[in-house]
């Protein structure tokens, strides 16, 4: 896991820049499991836009950054706003 972040453009031409939720923490293995969801699989992932729409948040597999364009999109637009 790092703190690479992801760039996808939709078909509004707004280009979302995608990040791991609490990647910036470091790497100790407490720190990197504060950005899994509890229970399952996945991690918190945060898309923030380009424009004035506000960024949402979802749960994602820890591979996500090798996701296709158009499903990250549909996460995206599944997001909760926040």
């Amino acid at each position: 896991m790092g703190a690479e972040a992801r760039e996808v453009t939709d078909a509004e031409g707004v280009t979302w820049t995608c990040i791991q939720a609490f990647a910036g923490l470091g790497n100790s293995p407490e720190k990197q499991q504060a950005a899994r969801v509890e229970g399952a699989d996945e991690v918190q992932v945060v898309c923030t836009p380009s424009g004035g729409a506000r960024s949402r948040r979802f749960a994602l597999p820890p591979d996500w950054r090798r996701m296709e364009d158009a499903a990250l999109l549909a996460a995206i637009a599944g997001g909760e706003e926040g």
